[in-house]
């Protein structure tokens, strides 16, 4: 095997742009050196990649490099190992530097461990799927999600935190995955590791959609559980024949400890037909919060919340795309988003009154201004002597002693309108005529008349003085 150091750009001891200092070589895969560095004014570690000098002639691989920084800072999650600068150095190799992070990779962790437990393997995928969630919503599709590409460190509380590496990039390293096929992997022309890649993918590198990751992680999931692949071959021509036509081996055979549904979750997410697997992140990371520990309810609710946009996984692109592809993509979740802030801000819709009702309301309104109007001028205007309205026969009714024509100086009371009919309409009541300023110029005072309510009922008997009340 080909010594790293004489593979990478920079060789430790080496100052880059003045004030990184190489430390050591972290790794070589197949187009890219990631190094230790120390930051000389901030005394503070570094890790830089680099594209071997052997794919520097590569145009689509320099492409893919510059992808790769532009996608890690659109996510900004703490599952994603940030990107502080991008360059090219003075050889003309391009250069990323990123977030340094002290650990070891799922990979490492199967071979040396074997085997997780249920909880940590629930844990470190619903990470992972907080990190993918945001890419979908942001267009990105990983397409190279293996347990090397999930980088755990831990926190300054000793708890263990998922970091998801080399997004938009696809690489080769010479050991991948922990089923013992390291030879199957060694050609660099992949787009991607053949043991993770979904059918689709397989088939055409870039008919995938956010569901090739799912596949990926149906994958992951059964390694961490089973220590073991679902799907082995010989040959990589072997192993797309398994991927694509064959079933994959059943990971209760390989761990009886698994629920029953937990095995029902991993093999939807390796349904052949993308159609039938988990439709986004959160649908996945829903069903696997029955199996997960108490720990990992925040990741449930951020995927959850992620993916909560209406349309946010419409952009969910292949990351092999150009960028103003994925500028636009974008701009279009920004503009969702906000739209979906708005909505949050609308009370329930008003309930539209009907034509009937709202007519009648405005008749209502009409007679009530009309009959007002009329009483205030009626009691601007004197005395007032009410007539009862004539009788069908003609004849009228009035107060006892009281002619049925009103006295000189009064007037009638305005009679009410007739209320409106649904078949017909009849003219309104013709308005009080006012008599001439001269008939009253001035206002009396209206002496107030006690009138009977009963014109036969005796008078009321007179209040008199009891003796000795001091009133006679």
């Amino acid at each position: 095997m080909t010594d790293p150091v004489h593979l990478s750009p920079v060789q430790p001891g080496d100052t880059i742009l003045g004030r990184y200092r190489v430390e050591r070589i972290l790794g070589v895969g197949g187009m890219g050196v990631v190094v230790a560095a120390r930051h000389l004014h901030l005394d503070s570690f570094v890790a830089i990649k680099f594209l071997l000098p052997d794919i520097l002639s590569n145009a689509e691989a320099v492409s893919r490099f510059a992808r790769e920084a532009k996608a890690a800072v659109k996510i900004q999650n703490e599952h994603v190992s940030r990107v502080t600068d991008v360059g090219v150095l003075e050889n003309g190799a391009p250069y990323m530097v990123m977030e340094y992070l002290d650990g070891s990779d799922l990979g490492v962790l199967l071979r040396t461990q074997g085997r997780l437990s249920i909880e940590d393997a629930v844990d470190f995928v619903l990470q992972a799927c907080e990190a993918i969630a945001e890419a979908h919503t942001l267009g990105i599709v990983h397409r190279d999600l293996k347990p090397a590409n999930l980088f755990l460190v831990r926190r300054s509380d000793g708890s263990r935190i998922v970091k998801v590496l080399d997004f938009g990039i696809s690489k080769t390293s010479g050991m991948v995955g922990s089923g013992g096929t390291g030879g199957m992997t060694s050609t660099s022309s992949m787009m991607g590791s053949p043991l993770y890649m979904s059918p689709e993918q397989l088939s055409s590198a870039r008919d995938v959609d956010a569901r090739t990751d799912i596949w990926a992680l149906g994958i992951i999931l059964h390694e961490l559980l089973a220590a073991q692949l679902p799907f082995v071959a010989d040959s990589i021509p072997q192993l797309c024949v398994a991927i694509m036509q064959g079933l994959p081996a059943s990971l209760r055979a390989a761990r009886s400890d698994v629920p029953a549904g937990l095995e029902a979750i991993v093999l939807r997410c390796l349904e052949k037909d993308r159609a039938r697997r988990f439709a986004n992140v959160g649908e996945l990371a829903r069903a696997l919060s029955e199996y997960a520990p108490q720990r990992s309810r925040v990741s449930v609710e951020r995927v959850t919340h992620l993916l909560s946009v209406p349309g946010a996984l419409s952009g969910a692109v292949d990351s092999g795309q150009s960028d103003t592809t994925s500028g636009s993509r974008v701009e279009t979740l920004l503009v969702t988003a906000s739209g979906v802030q708005a909505a949050w801000g609308k009370t329930a819709p008003e309930k539209k009154r009907s034509p009937s009702r709202s007519a009648a309301l405005v008749l209502g309104i009409i007679t009530l201004i009309a009959v007002t109007a009329g009483l205030f001028a009626v009691l601007r205007s004197g005395p007032v002597h009410l007539a009862a309205t004539p009788a069908a026969g003609g004849s009228s009714l009035a107060a006892p002693g009281e002619s049925s024509s009103p006295p000189p100086g009064s007037i009638e009371a305005p009679a009410p309108p007739e209320p409106p009919r649904a078949e017909t309409f009849t003219e309104p009541a013709p308005e009080p005529a006012i008599p001439p300023p001269s008939a009253n110029p001035l206002p009396r005072k209206i002496k107030p008349r006690r009138v009977p309510l009963d014109p036969m009922a005796p008078d009321p008997p007179k209040k008199r003085n009891l003796p000795g009340s001091g009133l006679d």
